[in-house]
């Protein structure tokens, strides 16, 4: 187990000279401490309700503090934030100040100067060892203070106290860094502000350089309606500047006190743009950093057991609240969801004995037996947890459990085990024995008395996390919002991977679950190339799909972006992958196996922590003048809740996976560029073939027909309105139909409205798939989930007897039972071009292998008609020919032209020479066009 330290240090300037003082209040480690000593232990570490409410940023008796400002540059969701303030003691003794600052517990401290009376103390992170021993070597005396646990949900506080004489002047500046973790949408910055004192000089800065966009900025109002108008945010596209700047007057609680009303959060909550599911790949200062939140993907079906402590500790307020939570938890529960309760004291009772749908019976009969619980007795979390475990395991041998579905167990406690097994240890090895690969489990503390480094680690040893629920009003809201977090899984098996040689020191790439708006991060650094470009691939299961998708970024394209920003911090992707790296090896220390593993991990936190200068529990900030005989010490508490959290990977839940080291080639189906076949004017005066025979229509839009018997392509248009949607290919044999919705330009050019596809839909009927392709973006249903994504990424996806495959910003591919396949090409014009608008391109095999009873206006040529063409002669345009076309018993006047196959060249398109065959296609195709015209998109049409 381990012990808050709390290391005393300080500076005593009297007027006879200077001396120091270093006092230790603690122990380092302390593994096998009687269970009595540990819970002794662990409520020293917490500060009591009127110490916290007593907080002070700044404290003294006649003191002035000239100024206290803060600034925060957060440049792709890494924050450097630096705390500064200038002080005087104004009154007529020497007295001790202190300089106070509450830092977020998952933030690193990276440096502390104060300046008295003009000697400046500097830091330094070293290892603790080191820092002890040149300390030592001053022989200091005197006090002050190092890093103590405050008594707030995620916050920790750094004290540091210094004794000066009348008139001396201080200044304090205190630096750290911290990644933000995406939660429920949005990343959430908070900045503790609590002057205690009216400051002529307070500013609150934030900057945010996002390169990809800025989607949203939002500041909550949580210092007071007075102040709300008094944060003013600017923002541009990648760019936003939070600034809080209040004047003596508005800083006061009413217009004649000279207390200051402010005392509180100032936070600031953002989301980026992200144009793919691929995520955002950024190389910065020699690494890079993956940012990955896919979104419009349907949830995972889940399976779930709740474990609820009904012990005599839990009576009032705590049961109340929970029992508010569970009625809200329950609601959200959806038929495709199974569940059961556990409720638990010395005893061990099942709401079910088995898992059951999540159905509105089911659900209210819950509801009524959560409400009738009466807290008693003691508490069994050995019993209770394996029932859990065995009550997912009897329904996964069953076959109960969708394959693709997420099980988890959530466990809701308020204190220690006191019946049954009770030593941690071996309730830490039971669960583990039980729990399944795909199971995970969610730690839930209420208040103080649990011993909430036990259930972080039996957390995050079973693919879970863990937080504590602050027993106060709002008790049930912070449940809630727990829940909300792990309720929408999206995503299992998560990998991400890069091709060989590459990159290097990659931090966990393997994440057992994503849920939805969390963010999952890997970092590492980038190897000598040739190539300008890094590449990333991220394979994923998704309800009733297996995904792939591919993304990439150029080496030097960001590191001169940042040099143009005046706000920004430049160093952020080295210090990221540092702050993940030194966070997961924290994370598998707390849960080596051996000493040895133990030692060798500790020897890699201390090397990193000191060459990015990180107080870690493991290090030290030593702080000293420049003459380096005058030393203080400030130690970060040896706190496993320093560690990993879940999957720096952002939220998600994911416990530490063994990392895979091992990276890939591409996958074969991506194909970053296509090389061109050779021009027109390479190939002569001949007219050119296309290569792969295929039908295809595209521009406004053109049919090109290609006949394989007789060599030759027949060409149409089809003069339909916008809205309409035409069949192309329906064929009931194979159950497989494409359909395309007509849009029109933005508005007539030469007396005429030009119209394009807009849509196109690719329908399998025997596994209910349909693919629906747009010029935004890719959208795949099976009537229950629903999965879109954009044309920003390279991917692959597959469902059951479907594959689609995404080519960035160029074309899709959809693939049916290997034999059939659409090939569907984005055209992108300028968005501020007077009459042109995005469309799509239809490109489609001659050798599909349809039924006998395909047909549409692309379908029906699968069998070829005998066409015959003569009395070719020169037409009114001198290039373009006329003739006679004999086919389907019609005599039809043709004229020779071209038309456009756009896959090789998208901007000019490639000539295809064929006989135009007027009146959209009548007299070639069966019927009229509007024969096929349907409702909606996935319809088969009436057969002719």
């Amino acid at each position: 187990m381990r012990r808050l330290l709390l290391l005393l240090l300080g500076l005593l300037l009297l007027q006879q000279g200077r001396c120091f003082e270093f006092v230790i209040d603690g122990e380092w480690e302390e593994e096998t401490l009687p269970l009595e000593d540990h819970r002794e232990r662990h409520k020293r570490a917490i500060l009591t309700s009127e110490e916290q409410e007593d907080f002070e940023a700044i404290r003294g008796d006649d003191i002035t503090v000239k100024s206290y400002k803060v600034e925060s540059r957060i440049t792709s969701r890494f924050a450097h934030t630096t705390v500064r303030s200038s002080v005087v003691n104004s009154g007529s003794k020497a007295q001790s100040i202190g300089f106070n600052v509450q830092i977020p517990k998952r933030a690193f401290i990276t440096n502390f100067t104060m300046n008295v009376n003009g000697i400046t103390f500097m830091g330094s992170v070293k290892e603790k060892t080191v820092a002890r021993n040149l300390y030592a070597q001053a022989r200091a005396r005197g006090k002050a203070a190092g890093i103590v646990r405050a008594n707030s949900q995620d916050m920790e506080t750094f004290k540091t106290e210094v004794h000066v004489p009348p008139g001396s002047n201080i200044e304090f500046e205190l630096h750290y860094q911290e990644m933000m973790h995406r939660k429920l949408g949005f990343y959430e910055h908070s900045l503790y502000l609590q002057p205690g004192r009216l400051v002529p000089q307070f500013q609150v800065d934030v900057y945010i350089f996002e390169p990809k966009g800025i989607s949203m900025v939002q500041t909550p109002n949580t210092l007071g309606e007075q102040f709300a108008e008094l944060i003013k945010v600017t923002s541009s596209k990648d760019k936003a500047h939070i600034v809080f700047k209040p004047n003596l007057q508005q800083q006061r609680k009413c217009d004649n006190c000279t207390t200051s009303a402010i005392d509180g959060a100032f936070i600031v909550r953002y989301d980026v743009n992200r144009d793919s599911n691929a995520g955002e790949l950024q190389v910065s200062d020699g690494h890079f950093v993956q940012f990955f939140a896919p979104s419009n993907l349907s949830p995972l079906p889940k399976n779930i057991v709740f474990v609820i402590d009904v012990s005599g500790s839990m009576w009032g307020v705590k049961m109340k609240q929970t029992v508010e939570a569970m009625q809200a938890i329950l609601d959200d529960l959806t038929v495709d969801d199974h569940f059961s309760i556990i409720d638990f004291n010395h005893n061990v009772r099942c709401w079910s004995e088995d898992l059951v749908p999540g159905s509105t019976i089911q659900v209210a009969d819950a509801k009524r037996y959560i409400q009738n619980i009466k807290p008693n007795g003691g508490t069994n979390i050995n019993e209770a947890l394996m029932r859990a475990a065995q009550m997912l395991v009897r329904a996964s041998n069953q076959g109960l459990l969708d394959p693709r579905s997420v099980s988890m167990i959530i466990l809701v406690s308020d204190g220690d085990p006191t019946v049954g097994e009770i030593k941690l240890s071996t309730i830490q090895k039971n669960v583990k024995r039980v729990m399944r690969e795909e199971f995970s489990l969610f730690s839930l503390g209420i208040g103080f008395d649990v011993d909430y480094d036990f259930l972080e680690r039996i957390a995050m040893e079973n693919r879970g996390m863990a937080q504590r629920i602050y027993a106060n009003h709002d008790a049930a809201e912070q449940l809630r919002m727990f829940y909300s977090q792990v309720s929408s899984p999206l995503l299992r098996k998560i990998t991400i991977q890069f091709p060989e040689d590459t990159v290097s020191d990659v931090t966990q790439n393997r994440f057992d679950k994503f849920f939805s708006g969390s963010e999952l991060v890997v970092a590492g650094k980038v190897l000598p190339s040739e190539s300008n470009t890094l590449t990333s691939f991220t394979t994923a299961s998704a309800a009733r799909l297996d995904i792939s998708l591919g993304t990439e970024a150029d080496i030097v394209e960001l590191d001169m972006e940042l040099a143009k920003q005046q706000h920004s911090f430049t160093g952020f992707a080295r210090q990221m992958w540092a702050y993940i790296t030194i966070k997961q090896l924290i994370s598998e220390r707390a849960l080596a196996p051996t000493a040895a593993k133990k030692r060798k991990i500790t020897q890699q936190i201390m090397s990193l922590a000191v060459e990015h200068q990180f107080v870690t529990p493991l290090t030290a900030l030593l702080v000293e003048s420049d003459d380096a005989k005058e030393r203080l010490l400030a130690d970060s508490p040896k706190d496993p809740k320093h560690g990993c959290c879940p999957g720096i990977g952002g939220g998600s839940s994911s416990a530490p996976l063994t990392p895979v080291r091992v990276v890939y080639q591409p996958p074969p189906w991506v194909q970053m560029t296509t090389t061109a076949p050779p021009s027109q004017a390479e190939k002569g005066p001949e007219e050119w073939a296309v290569p792969q025979r295929v039908n295809l229509v595209d521009n406004d839009p053109h049919f090109i027909i290609h006949l394989p018997r007789s060599n030759m392509d027949v060409c149409f248009n089809i003069d339909s309105k916008p809205g309409h949607i035409l069949n192309l290919v329906s064929d009931p044999g194979t159950g497989v139909v494409v359909n395309g919705q007509l849009i029109s330009s933005k508005q007539m050019h030469k007396n005429k409205l030009n119209t394009y596809f807009g849509t196109i839909s690719v329908y399998y009927q025997p596994d209910g798939i349909s693919v629906a392709i747009s010029t935004v973006d890719i959208t795949m249903t099976d009537g229950r989930n629903n999965h879109t994504f954009t044309w920003g990424a390279t991917a692959e996806i597959t469902q059951d007897s479907v594959r689609i495959s995404i080519v960035k910003n160029s074309h899709v591919s959809i693939i049916i039972n290997n034999n059939i396949q659409v090939m569907v090409l984005l055209h992108r014009v300028w968005k501020k071009h007077p009459v042109s608008v995005d469309f799509l391109g239809i490109y489609i095999p001659n050798d599909n292998q349809y039924s006998p009873l395909v047909h549409g206006l692309i379908g029906q040529f699968s069998r070829e008609p005998e066409v015959n063409v003569h009395d070719i002669h020169e037409g009114v345009d001198p290039l373009k020919k006329e003739a006679t076309m004999e086919v389907k018993g019609n005599k039809l006047h043709v004229t020779r032209g071209w038309q456009k196959d756009y896959r090789y060249d998208k901007r000019n398109g490639t000539n295809v020479y064929c006989w135009f065959v007027h009146n959209s296609g009548k007299g070639f195709i069966d019927g009229h066009y509007t024969d096929y015209i349907i409702p909606d998109l996935n319809s088969f049409p009436q057969m002719l």
